[in-house]
């Protein structure tokens, strides 16, 4: 039997209670300055209660349990505005989208919890590691696979760059499959 890629938990080594506790603060910090990242993809229904199970995941699990929670009927919608030659079209939101943003934004918060732990530890330096496969790894993943990164700078791209590409290429890109732990 093949399992899916998708619906494999990025292997994050250091997500463990006291990361997790940075994880949620970093959360209610995004969600108390209104920047709390909401997908496009997400309905109504799905954004307001992507912030809970944003939350329960930092807690107790990881993307995956977030990536299935976002899967329920009605959390997602089912096409999405395309700008064309001809004007806007409409798509089918890719069935791989709850992965795709369970991962990313789980990965994210995981990043900034883990930074913050690095840097109240007395060691602010995070290496990028390979926290899942990928069919087809990009060059510039790749180039930064075991990279040392000073987790106060990285903490800050990340915050100021909620879902977005940050100026430190971390992580870089949906479905890159790259994390970072501690040094």
């Amino acid at each position: 039997m093949i399992v899916s890629e998708a619906k494999m938990a990025l292997n994050l080594v250091n997500l463990d209670a006291a990361t997790r506790k940075y994880m949620l603060e970093e959360i209610e910090i995004d969600e108390r300055a209104g920047r709390l990242y909401i997908s496009s993809r997400l309905s109504n229904r799905g954004a307001l209660e992507y912030p809970a199970l944003l939350k329960a995941a930092a807690i107790a699990s990881d993307d995956s349990f977030l990536a299935n929670e976002l899967r329920a009927p009605g959390r997602l919608n089912s096409s999405e505005p395309r700008n064309t030659k001809s004007g806007v079209t409409y798509a089918k939101v890719p069935v791989t989208a709850p992965e795709t943003l369970a991962e990313g934004e789980f990965n994210r918060f995981y990043a900034r919890g883990l930074c913050r732990r690095a840097i109240n530890d007395g060691k602010p330096r995070v290496r990028v590691y390979r926290a899942k496969d990928v069919l087809n790894p990009r060059r510039e993943s790749i180039a930064l696979i075991g990279q040392i990164l000073d987790a106060e700078k990285l903490l800050e791209d990340l915050r100021q760059n909620t879902g977005t590409d940050t100026a430190l290429r971390l992580p870089p890109g949906p479905n890159s499959g790259l994390s970072i732990c501690l040094v």
